[in-house]
């Protein structure tokens, strides 16, 4: 048989599951309509998608959206909406206005999470909460100094590297952090840089051109973890100075600037007592700390002004020149890299790899090693071929 014709063969479906993974994913019939039938001459209509029986190439369509699997349309059982399934079905709003593929990278580490959680569970590996529980009546800055020793790794400037012993220092404390990779030909892409799933789940957007960013983006995702407050967001370091955002916001992201800078390092800005044109505004001191914390120098110029020890029009000239000079580095790396490619001396590499979490391998290989999952599962969670599951398992 043909394959316009296969495409065009009836398939019985279960209709309501179009219904609800709309709702899932707060998203309207309009939006599926508009992206299943991209490259149509006649549009998608509702009457289209949503029937008992449905042609299998349209069905394609339906699932190029939500990437589900054809599978899943024809199980007769309508899933509930219920809260535990998803972030979605908790919270109305968000500090974002997610982009669809913010959405589904959400549900992506949801189903991630509750696997994890669900095979630790099944091969008897604990993941009991270790660090605090806060509240915004607790002091942000005395929160961060506290528990700084448990969850910063020893300092090193690579900042990539202290990132993944960030994320595996958490993995200690039985936190899982995740990292995601926007690739440029990824239909959609997430329009944030990192969220928090309770219990026990980060997952932070990777940030090439600036992991001072990520970094600080974990940290402030920490902080929600800490008050238990789920949040699907940008992390803007100099919203501190913003007096419309949440008190989580605030609270979050005075903990993780405190977490970053420490006791010791914030002791030497708070020695003095203004920062102006008769000490140069600090820029020395200011690059000597982010130099040493991995704080960035915007963030900690942020601090100061909201600690009214930087004036607000001294604070808008640092600003834009700490942004100016960051285009102009990155305008110097993206014409290196055009010269390199010119001349031939760079090949074509492939894409940047997200951080892999210590702590999710551990909990795949004891699970294979009880016989919870099988060898399938596991290389394909983790990304590796049959034949290398002993050298990776170290056995």
């Amino acid at each position: 048989m043909p394959k316009e014709d296969d495409d065009m063969k009836l398939i019985t479906i279960n209709k309501e599951r179009i219904k609800y993974l709309l709702s899932l994913f707060k998203m309207t019939a309009e939006e599926l309509l508009r992206d299943a039938g991209k490259g149509l001459k006649k549009p998608l209509l509702w009457e289209d998608v949503y029937r008992d029986s449905i042609p299998l190439n349209t069905l394609k369509r339906v699932d190029s959206v939500f990437h589900k699997g054809l599978i899943y349309y024809v199980d007769p059982e309508t899933p509930k909406m219920n809260k535990e399934v998803s972030v979605f079905f908790r919270k109305e709003s968000f500090e974002a206005n997610l982009s669809f593929g913010a959405r589904l990278r959400v549900r992506e580490f949801e189903d991630l999470k509750t696997r994890l959680n669900t095979i630790s569970k099944l091969s008897d590996v604990r993941l009991r909460r270790t660090l605090p529980s806060c509240t915004l009546k607790d002091n942000p800055c005395e929160v961060a100094y506290s528990i700084r020793d448990l969850v910063l790794p020893v300092f090193t400037a690579e900042k990539r590297t202290f990132l993944r012993n960030f994320i595996n220092k958490l993995g200690e404390m039985n936190v899982m952090v995740f990292e995601f990779v926007d690739i440029k030909q990824k239909k959609y892409k997430a329009n944030v840089d990192g969220f928090y799933l309770s219990p026990n789940a980060i997952v932070l957007k990777r940030r090439q051109e600036s992991f001072s960013r990520e970094i600080f983006t974990l940290a402030h995702e920490l902080g929600h973890y800490l008050l238990n407050k789920e949040e699907i967001e940008e992390v803007d370091v100099t919203a501190l100075t913003n007096l419309k955002i949440s008190d989580v916001e605030r609270w979050c992201n005075m903990f993780s600037y405190h977490l970053l800078i420490g006791k010791e390092q914030a002791g030497k800005l708070d020695a003095v007592r203004t920062f102006d044109a008769s000490n140069d505004y600090g820029h020395d001191l200011v690059k000597e700390i982010s130099q040493e914390t991995n704080v960035s120098r915007l963030a900690i110029f942020t601090n100061l002004l909201v600690q009214k020890k930087l004036s607000y029009e001294s604070y808008v000239d640092i600003k834009e020149e700490l942004e100016n000079q960051w285009r102009e580095k990155e305008v110097r790396i993206a014409r290196k890299r055009e010269l390199e490619r010119e001349s031939g001396s760079v090949s074509q590499g492939r894409n940047p790899q997200p951080i892999r979490a210590e702590i999710v391998k551990d909990i795949y290989t004891v699970a294979l090693s009880s016989g919870v999952i099988g060898e399938q599962e596991y290389c394909k969670a983790l990304k590796i071929k049959p034949e290398s599951i002993n050298a990776f398992r170290g056995v």
